[in-house]
């Protein structure tokens, strides 16, 4: 089998796919007052655009050698899943690491299309965290059970992080759009269930009052190419693909620079541990963004 180049060797662009909007004024890609209230106050922000079609048909291509378990720099991988789900009928491919493999998904973390409104979002530098793909096919495709995203990342603190979840096709109510529950970010952290499980499963960690403010979800439909950030407490979910079309979608988790790890252990698979305390940085963790220039 061929080596692949561990990309994260490179805390900067490798190719050109970007290349026209790393050339462009950053204020172009910056959000705007009503845009940063709404997340604010809601937890999440829907329907910011961070790829033209060129891009999008460019990293579906790229993502179309994975779905193969035995391929190329499959060693690369923090996790890999073609199905996380335990049920063969509800397929939910999950994969942590394409930025390591591929230029296109290693490039996207540079885009100022992302990175602009993440660093306002934030309130400050913006480093990478980790990157996630998930991948509904046609037909059989399965759900992400309710949760939080800080809830599996307590390893890191303070809780200054942002996920940006870009859809590669257009993601519908009936294809398995993410959901959320407005508001949720104000909840204290809830209990982790299982990611690829049962949607009711939940209902177990909510007291009356969030269960009755859960009863009345936010469907975020997006066309390909568009994101939707979210807070780390943002409680969201997205239900099962039955359409004729598969439903993919990247996703790019960030945090403000300063943010110090937690735990003396490894932080991601075969990533060096970094020590409790100490800021995470280094060429895992690159910086993508800094306003000030610096």
């Amino acid at each position: 089998m061929a080596t692949v180049t561990d990309l994260s060797r490179a805390s900067r662009p490798v190719g050109s796919l970007f290349s026209r909007n790393l050339a462009e004024d950053p204020d172009r890609f910056r959000l705007s007052d009503d845009q940063v209230r709404f997340f604010e106050e809601n937890g999440y922000l829907p329907g910011v655009r961070i790829l033209d079609d060129d891009q999008v048909e460019a990293l579906r291509a790229e993502l179309a050698e994975w779905f193969d378990p035995d391929h190329p720099g499959r060693e690369l991988w923090y996790e890999y899943h073609s199905n996380e789900s335990a049920d063969p009928d509800r397929v939910l491919f999950h994969a942590l690491g394409a930025w390591r493999i591929k230029p296109g998904f290693h490039d996207i973390l540079w885009n100022p299309a992302f990175a602009v409104p993440a660093s306002q979002l934030l309130g400050g530098a913006v480093r990478f965290w980790h990157d996630q793909l998930f991948c509904k096919p046609a037909k059989h495709g399965g759900v992400v059970a309710w949760h939080q995203d800080y809830s599996y990342w307590t390893r890191t603190v303070p809780m200054a992080h942002l996920t940006c979840w870009i859809g590669l096709d257009d993601s519908t109510i009936d294809n398995g759009c993410v959901h959320y529950v407005p508001g949720s970010h104000r909840w204290p952290l809830l209990p982790i269930t299982e990611l690829a499980g049962d949607m009711d499963g939940i209902r177990e960690a909510l007291d009356d009052e969030q269960w009755a403010m859960f009863q009345e979800p936010v469907a975020v439909e997006l066309k390909a190419g568009e994101a939707t950030f979210h807070h780390p407490l943002m409680v969201h979910g997205s239900f099962a693909n039955r359409t004729d079309r598969p439903r993919r979608a990247t996703v790019i988790n960030a945090f403000r620079d300063g943010v110090r790890s937690d735990s003396d252990a490894t932080l991601l698979e075969g990533v060096p541990p970094i020590p409790k305390g100490r800021p995470m940085d280094g060429p895992f963790f690159p910086l993508l963004y800094d306003p000030a220039g610096s």
